[in-house]
């Protein structure tokens, strides 16, 4: 049983991962309206605050982000990924968020590191 919950453990957890990012996009950009010249700095802080609290995790993976803050004006976005990984090991996953005013979506990629 305890070897079960180290491996648990080490695994990556997309509904973890998920919350914390919604948590950062929630906290900076909440009830903003857009703005173009903001956009880096938004950018900048979510994906500091990202990466840093997925470190703190202490989980074996290298992480990858991209992020796109895009205005709300009713044009279209599509966006396409493909992995060749190892499943059993690496994750995913990407959380759309949006308001009034925009639209961010987040992709997080976690590579298991080999230890």
């Amino acid at each position: 049983m305890a070897q079960e919950d180290d491996e648990e453990d080490l695994n990556f957890n997309v509904e973890e991962v998920q919350n914390i990012v919604r948590d950062n996009i929630e906290f900076c950009l909440g009830g903003n309206i857009y703005s173009h010249s903001r956009t880096p700095q938004w950018i900048t802080v979510i994906t500091e605050k990202t990466l840093s609290r997925l470190n703190k995790l202490n989980k074996p993976f290298k992480y990858i982000m991209r992020m796109t803050v895009t205005q709300k004006n009713g044009t279209g976005l599509h966006t396409a990924a493909a992995y060749f990984w190892d499943i059993a090991t690496d994750g995913t996953c990407t959380v759309r968020w949006e308001n009034k005013y925009m639209y961010c979506i987040v992709n997080i990629w976690a590579l298991a590191l080999q230890l």
